[in-house]
């Protein structure tokens, strides 16, 4: 994509994230505009009343009479308090827009994951989230509440005080107006100098990032070997790269807009207002009086002009967190059941059929696989790292769906099942525990927030973990991260406790030791073996000593399916799972099959 289509696809965004409350900013806008230009009433009132008494002392008359001055200060005083109360108005109006746009924005990101496939929530995509949850929906209130209001404001103001001057004297005018097009040449170069830098100033910002992560990561590592110098080297280098690219980004920006902002001084402007004034009034164009509202007004077009040159970043950044917020609304789609049109499995008997998976525009991670989980029974995947295991898992978790194929639930296929009916029926324990901020309590219900005290300590016991919860000082109440940290082997526990509550009949078990210690691995293979019991069990190991006892082990390798049977049978044929028994030192009993 070119620059020109990058920057129309964000113009294209924000428009679409703005077009619920378009509306409102546009009164908002006008509002404020209309604000401005009557606040400016007064200023216009004083420049009359300035003339008037002029003209009235050169003219030798004798002093002025109160009804003179009234009708001036009434208009004024009304359109100040006017002016400000509907700029008022506006600013309310802006931040009542806000306010719907970003209560809009939160409940459809949220209605849209809640229906993306659940594998998509990684860290990457939490990072995401996060973005644009908070960061850029903060950026775009900066533009809904403030910057469209600010914009009317400096319109109206700049509108009103030029359509006055030319009023005035059209010549005296366009002299005074000299400084603010050259203003916007010297912006225009600006602008354009620092984007032909922006790329290696970004690459530089992002080098900077990684580096710093990098040598935060690796503290422990760099104490233990003593390589300070070294592990810092790739820190310092990435700085000086940054600095070299900060120079060359800000160099042209800086002279420019130095020079920018000389030329719109209140100074500056004034001096061209006197210069041109006194050539005119020397040429008997004007007389000296006339020159006064050139005086007080020209060099308060100086800070509106000012101020719509800094809300232009906003604009900028606002754009760029518009196009990242409509990226996440439009995250695919998990397909969805119709309500009231979803199926009821037959039974507890799950089927792969020549099922295909692979990861966005990867290769096949699984590869036409074909097998069945009776009810009752225990399958062991066990493969290399990267075979395709854990995918195979959330498979059938549906955490994504296969592209090719279809992996059915008592004969229905698991698209055809409402989400609540398919996980009231598959359970599961992984191997990256979630847990919420909130009480052990709330976290071991969640899938059943109506269940008893009685039930959650008895999913609680089974797991393994009532007697650590019962004696903290809060009990059940405790609230992770703030009442209590648990290890990962609790945490594990915690979450065998929420699945066994949910008493589902198909258990998915993927690396459910792997974060344990010894002595928490022990109760949580003790916990898993009570909640196995009459269940159909899906079970994703390494060690292959912790599943020999499994009614039916499938070997992956490369995402395909190149054996499956039992451990006897298995270790009987004397192909690459019987090699993978030899190489874990468990030879004696592969010699004696």
């Amino acid at each position: 994509m070119s620059k020109d289509e990058q920057v129309a696809a964000t113009a294209s965004s924000l428009k679409q994230v703005l077009r619920p409350i378009r509306q409102r900013l546009g009164l908002a806008a006008a509002l404020a505009a209309l604000g401005a230009m009557l606040t400016l009433v007064p200023l216009a009132a004083i420049t009359q009343l300035a003339q008037q008494a002029l003209t009235h002392w050169q003219a030798g008359a004798g002093p002025w009479q109160a009804q003179q001055l009234w009708p001036l200060l009434s208009v004024s005083l009304v359109s100040l308090f006017l002016g400000m109360g509907l700029q008022t108005l506006g600013e309310s109006q802006a931040h009542l827009a806000d306010n719907q746009l970003t209560a809009d924005l939160r409940r459809r990101i949220s209605q849209r994951l809640g229906q993306v496939a659940l594998g998509w929530f990684t860290e990457r995509a939490a990072g995401e989230v996060k973005q644009a949850l908070q960061d850029d929906i903060g950026t775009l209130h900066s533009l809904s509440a403030h910057y469209f209001t600010t914009l009317g404001r400096c319109v109206g103001a700049v509108g009103i005080s030029v359509l006055y001057l030319f009023a005035m004297d059209w010549r005296l005018a366009i002299v005074a107006l000299l400084p603010f097009p050259l203003f916007f040449l010297f912006y225009a170069r600006a602008t354009k100098a620092s984007a032909a830098n922006m790329a290696s100033f970004g690459a530089g910002m992002t080098r900077i990032n990684n580096a710093v992560v990098e040598f935060v990561n690796g503290i422990p590592e760099v104490k233990a070997f003593a390589v300070q110098g070294q592990a810092s080297s790739s820190y310092r280098t990435a700085v000086n790269a940054f600095a070299a690219a900060f120079k060359d980004f800000t160099r042209p920006l800086v002279s420019a807009m130095a020079n920018a902002h000389a030329l719109i001084t209140p100074v500056a402007v004034l001096s061209v207002v006197l210069a041109g004034g006194t050539l005119m009034v020397l040429l008997n164009w004007l007389s000296p009086v006339d020159v006064l509202p050139f005086v007080l007004v020209a060099p308060g077009l100086c800070a509106p002009l000012l101020l719509l040159s800094y809300i232009s970043h906003d604009l900028g950044s606002a754009r760029a967190a518009a196009e990242r917020v409509q990226r996440l609304l439009h995250t695919p789609l998990l397909a969805q059941v119709a309500p009231g049109a979803g199926q009821l499995p037959a039974d507890n008997r799950v089927r792969f059929e020549q099922v295909s998976y692979a990861y966005q525009d990867q290769q096949w991670v699984l590869k036409d696989l074909s097998f069945e989980l009776k009810p009752g029974s225990i399958t062991a995947v066990v493969g290399s790292s990267g075979s395709g295991k854990s995918t195979l898992a959330r498979l059938l978790l549906r955490f994504f769906d296969p592209q090719q194929g279809r992996i059915s639930l008592g004969g229905v296929d698991l698209k055809q099942i409402d989400s609540s009916q398919l996980y009231q029926r598959i359970g599961f324990v992984l191997q990256e525990v979630r847990l919420l901020h909130t009480s052990l309590r709330d976290n071991i219900a969640l899938g059943r927030p109506a269940a008893t005290q009685e039930e959650i300590e008895a999913a609680a016991r089974l797991a393994n973990i009532h007697e650590l919860i019962v004696s903290l000082p809060k009990g059940y109440d405790s609230v992770l991260g703030e009442d209590v940290q648990l290890s990962g082997g609790e945490l594990q526990r915690v979450s065998i406790a929420r699945a066994v509550l949910l008493d589902p009949p198909i258990l998915v078990l993927d690396e459910a030791t792997a974060a344990a210690d010894a002595d928490n691995e022990l109760q949580i293979q003790q916990a898993l073996s009570r909640f196995a019991q009459g269940r159909t069990v899906l079970v994703i190991a390494h060690r292959l000593d912790t599943i020999k006892h499994a009614g039916q082990i499938l070997l992956l390798e490369q995402g395909q399916l190149i054996e499956q049977g039992s451990h006897h049978q298995l270790l009987a044929r004397h192909g690459r799972y019987a090699a993978l028994w030899q190489q874990g030192g468990y030879g004696q009993e592969a010699g004696a099959c």
